[in-house]
């Protein structure tokens, strides 16, 4: 009988397995580990010993030996001691045994036995399926890599309008803003209150010039209203269409029409509809712009440009400009 087969299945389960007569195998469990010299990862594992001087029966093999095989405990102690003599023979003639998945053991010149684990068999049955691997080294971020980010987004905006003197002029403050952000990420907060104005303001200043080159392009967009009432003609107070606010430069466009007329109609129905909506005059490009609302500040914009795309129009964008 093979009993090493036994005694593995056993190390999975319990710490100490005892061979009477001949010692007893134990397993002690390690955590994860990593060997940062070949960036290798092991998982957790439990790796076995062997004990020589462990010998008297614990019961436990020949239990297991005895309710696999469907056998009778005193049977099961009578093919162990076999098994044994059978392993000290090898170890005499041989000066080494094989146990398969458990390891090796010799005998050195003073007689003692030796273990050598097959280190490549982990007991650890948590970790099953678990293997080694090896993992590329992740290198830090260097801080110079922030300002190239930065510098090129710089290069971005420019490159949108480069021939927009506009555009030009507002490049050095975008230069500015991204050395105040530097610092302040380098000194805390000290000084902020005093330039928070003054970056707003430089903020605004950039997202025009983005958004100038938007406008340029605008040809026609399209207005929809899911349930399109006939046209009717309403008195409108025109003053209080056209009225802007300097303080309220975000603008959610719903279109821009040819016909002032489907541009009124479109302006109605969002007022209708409950919309702080208005209607501008005819622009450069011979279209008549229709907007859901104005807003303060970019977030404000934001969150009811989400609201809008959900509900009433997916094409709806902010346009940022002081009307």
């Amino acid at each position: 009988m093979k009993i090493e087969l036994y005694i593995s299945q056993l190390l999975y389960r319990y710490q100490c397995v005892t061979i009477p007569g001949f010692g007893a195998f134990l397993t002690e469990s390690h955590s994860a580990q990593l060997n940062e010299s070949t960036n290798s990862f092991f998982p957790p594992k439990k790796t076995v010993s062997f004990n020589s001087r462990i010998k008297n029966n614990d019961g436990l093999l020949a239990n297991h030996i005895a309710h696999a095989e469907k056998t009778s405990y005193g049977f099961a102690v009578s093919a162990i001691a076999f098994e044994v003599l059978s392993w000290q023979k090898t170890l005499e003639e041989n000066g080494v045994i094989l146990l398969k998945n458990i390891g090796e053991i010799r005998l050195n010149s003073e007689r003692n036995i030796i273990f050598t684990p097959n280190d490549q068999t982990n007991f650890l049955a948590a970790s099953f399926g678990l293997s080694p691997f090896v993992s590329p080294m992740v290198k830090k971020e260097i801080f110079e890599k922030k300002v190239e980010k930065l510098n090129s987004k710089e290069k971005e905006v420019i490159a949108l309008d480069s021939d927009d003197e506009e555009t030009k002029t507002s490049n050095p403050f975008l230069r500015y803003a991204a050395i105040f952000v530097l610092g302040l990420g380098i000194t805390g907060s000290i000084g902020y209150p005093l330039y928070q104005n003054q970056i707003d303001n430089q903020t605004l200043v950039v997202e025009q010039a983005v958004q100038k080159k938007v406008q340029n392009k605008i040809q026609e967009a399209t207005f929809f209203i899911k349930s399109p009432l006939p046209a009717v003609t309403l008195s409108v107070d025109s003053a209080k269409v056209e009225t802007v606010e300097a303080t309220m430069p975000y603008h959610i466009m719903a279109g821009a029409f040819r016909s002032e007329a489907n541009a009124r109609k479109a302006y109605n129905q969002l007022v209708k509809d409950g919309f702080k909506a208005r209607m501008l005059g005819e622009n450069k490009h011979g279209l008549f712009p229709v907007l859901y609302g104005s807003y303060a500040t970019m977030k404000e914009a934001e969150e009811a440009q989400k609201e809008i795309q959900k509900g009433e129009n997916p094409d709806a964008w902010i346009l940022v400009e002081n009307l």
